[in-house]
């Protein structure tokens, strides 16, 4: 074949190829918002025993089938590829995989799929969690306000720290621990809808949570500890705070060590009380989302429940507390989920068209650490932007947190960020 006539039949052959993609492409973005699937709730599971307490209780309460329609999304986990709906497309589910890389991907997949219209979705974050015996339980259901990604630090092995540390970890741009950072990236703290939260909380408080004599049992080992009452009862629906962290981490002294920063980065406000691995990722996509309009970030709920206790208790080591003893607190944590949570999604359906329609309005501060959707943060260094909301596009330009800060007059100190 000649070079000329080669050339030709190459593009005639990427003209076809690449033509149908772009009319199908051009066909799903015109799908109007009319057309798409506009859960009232989008219960976010994060592995499957969180997700098959819904699939297997929803039927048998008469609430409908979560299983009736299962949607094909792409770039959702391989391993749950699907988003499953009620036969109504009332209420749906996705699971995202375990830690902070499957929550993002999976979460902007589904908020950027042109198959649904999220814009009055209200997100249930539901999943198992460590919790702090100080203000929880086995089995306990805790309700955020703040998510506090406090692993986002510089770290030296405990064996190596300087004697004057508490702990091996630092903030970015700081000479020691339990500080404020003056290098941001943004996900350090997300602050929820006060008002919904509260909301969620009562409509919690109507389940009847379930509880086993094994982790009874261990409770017990804590009431010889000064401060963890919480431990030693039953479980019970309470409002604190969430940690996120990618390590699973186990034992008094790292447990302290993030307590501690939750309160310092939240101005003293946040509660350290539950230990996830995905919130603040979840929550970021669902920031960015909502500066782009596809999202109301104040409809946004995180329910964690109690599986294992953060710290061992008295005459525990963190290795047997981990790996050896047995707390028990997995099956009815998991369960719990359900039935808290499902209280959650009733009270929402039941009163749609005169309360949560239209929204709960925020009474506090709604949004990151930047202020990306306007308003002053109520921790941190204040608003990237001055109070105005981010633009939709990248309308407002690139935005640095270092010339925020300067303005700010906060000193940023020289860090050498090794292979950056």
């Amino acid at each position: 074949m000649r070079p000329m006539r080669l050339a030709a039949f190459v593009l005639l052959a990427l003209y076809r190829s690449t033509i149908p993609g772009l009319v199908a492409a051009a066909a799903i973005s015109n799908v109007s918002n009319q057309d798409k699937i506009a859960p009232k709730v989008l219960i976010i599971s994060m592995f499957s025993p969180e997700a098959e307490v819904w699939y297997t209780n929803m039927p048998k309460d008469g609430l409908g089938d979560l299983l009736a329609v299962n949607i094909p999304t792409p770039g959702l986990s391989m391993r749950y590829p699907h988003v499953h709906c009620l036969a109504d497309y009332s209420v749906c589910q996705v699971t995202t995989g375990e830690a902070e890389i499957n929550a993002a991907a999976t979460l902007t997949a589904l908020t950027l799929s042109d198959r649904f219209n999220l814009t009055k979705t209200y997100f249930l974050i539901a999943g198992i969690a460590g919790v702090n015996p100080k203000h929880a339980t086995l089995g306990g259901v805790a309700l955020a306000r703040y998510a506090v990604q406090v692993a986002l630090q510089f770290e030296f092995d405990a064996r190596e720290k300087p004697e004057n540390f508490t702990t091996g970890y630092f903030p970015y741009g700081t000479s020691g621990p339990e500080q404020f950072p003056s290098i941001i990236y943004g996900t350090e703290v997300m602050e929820l809808n006060e008002a919904l939260r509260d909301m969620a909380f009562l409509l919690a408080q109507k389940a009847q949570l379930t509880d086993n004599s094994e982790a009874m049992f261990y409770r017990s080992k804590y009431h010889d500890t000064h401060g963890f009452l919480a431990a030693t009862l039953g479980p019970s629906v309470v409002k604190c705070d969430t940690a996120t962290s990618d390590v699973y981490y186990s034992g008094a002294l790292l447990s302290e060590a993030f307590e501690n920063i939750t309160s310092v980065w939240t101005n003293g406000t946040g509660k350290y009380c539950m230990t996830a691995q995905e919130d603040n990722a979840t929550l970021e996509v669902l920031v960015r989302m909502a500066i782009e309009g596809l999202v109301d970030f104040n409809r946004v709920i995180v329910m964690r429940t109690g599986a294992n206790f953060d710290r061992p208790p008295p005459n525990v080591s963190a290795y047997e507390h981990l790996l050896v003893l047995q707390q028990n607190g997995f099956d009815i944590a998991n369960q719990n989920i359900y039935r808290a949570g499902i209280e959650i999604v009733k009270g929402i359906l039941e009163k749609w068209d005169c309360t949560f329609a239209k929204g709960v309005k925020a009474t506090n501060y709604v949004g990151d650490i930047f202020g990306s959707l306007g308003g002053e943060p109520d921790f941190g260094v204040g608003s990237l932007t001055d109070g105005k909301r981010v633009q939709p596009g990248g309308g407002s330009g690139d935005l640095e947190p270092e010339m925020l800060m300067s303005r700010k007059g906060v000193v940023l100190p020289v860090v050498r960020r090794a292979g950056r």
